[in-house]
This record gives C-alpha cells, sequence and structure tokens, in this order.
C-alpha cells in the first residue's frame, strides 16, 4: 500500500463506523433506503472505474431499490 492509501485507510473507518450509529433511530424503512443507498454507490464506483457520476447514479438506484424492498417488507408485516 501507498502512504496516501494507508492515510485514509482510518478516517474512512471511522466515518463509516459514525455513519452506521447515525442509522440507530431511523425507521426501517429509511434504513432500507440508506442501505440500498451505500450498495448502489459502491455498485456504481465499481462499475465505472470510480466516476464520480456512476457512483452518485449508482446511489441513487440503489436507494430507490432499498425503498421499495422496505415498502414490501412492512406490507408483509402489516398483513401477519
Amino acid at each position: 500500500m501507498n502512504r496516501l492509501q494507508t492515510r485514509l485507510i482510518n478516517p474512512v473507518v471511522l466515518l463509516m463506523l459514525v455513519s452506521m450509529t447515525g442509522c440507530s433511530g431511523m425507521s426501517e424503512k429509511n434504513k432500507d433506503t440508506a442501505y440500498g443507498a451505500g450498495a448502489g454507490a459502491v455498485a456504481g464506483a465499481v462499475v465505472t472505474g470510480g466516476s464520480p457520476v456512476g457512483t452518485a447514479a449508482g446511489a441513487a438506484v440503489g436507494g430507490v431499490i432499498g425503498r421499495v424492498i422496505g415498502d414490501e417488507i412492512e406490507d408483509k408485516d402489516k398483513d401477519r
């Protein structure tokens, strides 16, 4: 690993931990949206080679998919 990558690991890990604790007061539907956006951002970055536009587009699509899944789960829970 080069020096820049080594210097970035700790702040990135800290940011991830702080952002995960921010989800503690969210509804399940909002958590699903956030998880979908995060997964979509990673997928978009991987597919486009780290392009900011691809990352943002992946986050948007992933957020919508996460929200739809959250809605379906909530509907199933209401039917029980």
